[in-house]
């Protein structure tokens, strides 16, 4: 519909005009426009919405468990039950401390013990040396002492059973199997 004009004259003969009221507005620039927006940006505002979602989602789920596990105010503990509870924290600090310390010492005294035994071999190999024995043979010493005092008899090396037969000699191919050894030829090598 077209606007339409109404001319009224006054009394002194001057015009006035009136416009009729806009009954029916027509809203088709605004449909226009949003779908212009939602054409060039949908993909961009529809991921933008669900990012948003999820942020909310994830803000209010942390809110709900952490007002959950949250203790409770200073206020309202009760002020014996704080101090019972530091005590024996404190007394557990202690204890372990006390068992670390123990430990410490333990290995200290170990290391000690065998850098006196270092020390000790290493006196017992310069002396074997300086009378011409050899110090790896009396270094082990101590060790097959021990060895010997136990029970379990040693095979002598007449006991004990050969693998092979006492002609066997793996030169001469003589030994079965699928490999032998063959001298190589004399005279010059054939090249090619």
């Amino acid at each position: 519909m077209e606007d339409v004009e109404i001319v009224d004259v006054d009394d002194d003969g001057v015009p006035q005009v009136k416009k009729a009221p806009l009954e029916n507005q027509d809203l088709s620039f605004l449909n226009q426009a949003v779908g212009d927006v939602l054409a060039q940006y949908g993909w961009y505002l529809l991921v933008v919405t669900v990012l948003v979602y999820l942020l909310i989602q994830h803000l209010s789920k942390k809110r709900a468990s952490r007002g959950n596990n949250s203790s409770p105010s200073p206020e309202t503990q009760d002020p014996v039950s704080v101090v019972r509870r530091q005590e024996g924290l404190e007394a557990a600090r202690r204890r372990m401390q006390e068992e670390c310390d123990a430990k410490a010492a333990l290995f200290r005294e170990k290391q000690k013990q065998l850098e006196e035994e270092k020390r000790r071999q290493k006196i017992e190999m310069w002396d074997s040396m300086q009378e011409g024995k050899s110090y790896k043979g009396n270094a082990k010493l101590p060790q097959t002492e021990e060895a010997s005092s136990s029970t379990t008899v040693l095979k002598s090396k007449t006991d004990k059973k050969s693998l092979r037969g006492s002609g066997y000699n793996p030169l001469t191919g003589d030994g079965g199997g699928s490999c032998s050894w063959r001298p190589g030829r004399r005279g010059p090598s054939s090249g090619g």
